[in-house]
Formats: C-alpha cells, structure tokens, sequence
C-alpha cells in the first residue's frame, strides 16, 4: 500500500502541473504542517507514518472547520467558501466521516457498558468515545452527543 505522504505529493504535483492553485496551495499548506511534525519529532524527513500523517491531516481540517464558523459568523461568505474548499481537498485524505447517528450509538453503548450517569461521568465517557471515533469524528460533535446523552 501507498502512504498517505506520498498520495498527497503526488496530489501536489498534478495540481501544479493542472494549474489548479487552491489545490496546489492547500496540499503545499498540507506537506509543511507534516513537515513540521517530522521536525518537532525528529523524524527523518519523509518517513512519518500514516496514523501521524492523519492526525495532522485531521488537525488541518479543524482549522477549516474553525475558520468557516468564525467568517459565518461575521457574514464573510467569501472567506468561508474558500476554508470549504480547502476542507473538501483535506477530507478526501481523511477517513469517512462518521454521522451522527453512528457517534451517538457509539456513546449510549460506552453509557451502557460502563453504566456511567450524570455530568460527573462526562470525562470517561468522552476518553472512551474519542477512541473509538479517532479520526472518523469531529470532537465537537462527539462531546455534543456525550454531554446531550449523561444530562
């Protein structure tokens, strides 16, 4: 199998050669944030793995996610289609998403299996959910559904 940090230069360079600069310049935004990541851990250039990969990846996409909340809320529908696109670029390299429904299966069969009530219980819960969404769902959204389900 291919790595992800390989998948995304070669996605980098057809969108150079493409003329495509949104996606040339969030795939360029994308390698340094790995690069980053390879340096902070000394790593050898190159060789992260593809869980590391995906979670800066992930930490990317917040970012959009993030920037898109904070535009539409001062009405920069411009700035906020833009973080969109970059979003639709990074999720592509992402895992599919989990729905809702899905994460909040998840939740009531940690709640029933640990028999864990009220907010007191809220940060087991979360420990527990998160791993086992890791990567598949927003944090946001998982906390949302723990805090809705121990209330």
């Amino acid at each position: 199998t291919r790595r992800s940090s390989d998948l995304i230069t070669e996605a980098w360079k057809a969108a150079m050669k493409s003329g495509d600069t949104q996606r040339r310049d969030t795939l360029s935004t994308l390698r340094s944030a790995i690069k980053n990541v390879e340096i902070e851990t000394k790593t050898p250039i190159g060789s992260l793995d593809d869980d590391a990969v995906q979670q800066v990846i992930e930490r990317e996409g917040k970012k959009r996610r993030d920037a898109i909340e904070e535009y539409t809320k001062v009405n920069r529908e411009d700035l906020a289609a833009r973080e969109k696109v970059e979003l639709d670029i990074l999720a592509a390299y992402l895992p599919e998403q989990m729905s809702e429904a899905e994460v909040a299966a998840i939740v009531q069969a940690i709640i029933k299996e640990s028999g864990a009530s009220g907010m007191s219980a809220m940060g087991a819960v979360m420990k527990e959910a998160l791993a086992k969404t890791a990567g598949r769902a927003d944090g946001k959204l998982v906390s949302s559904i723990v805090r809705d389900a121990l209330k």
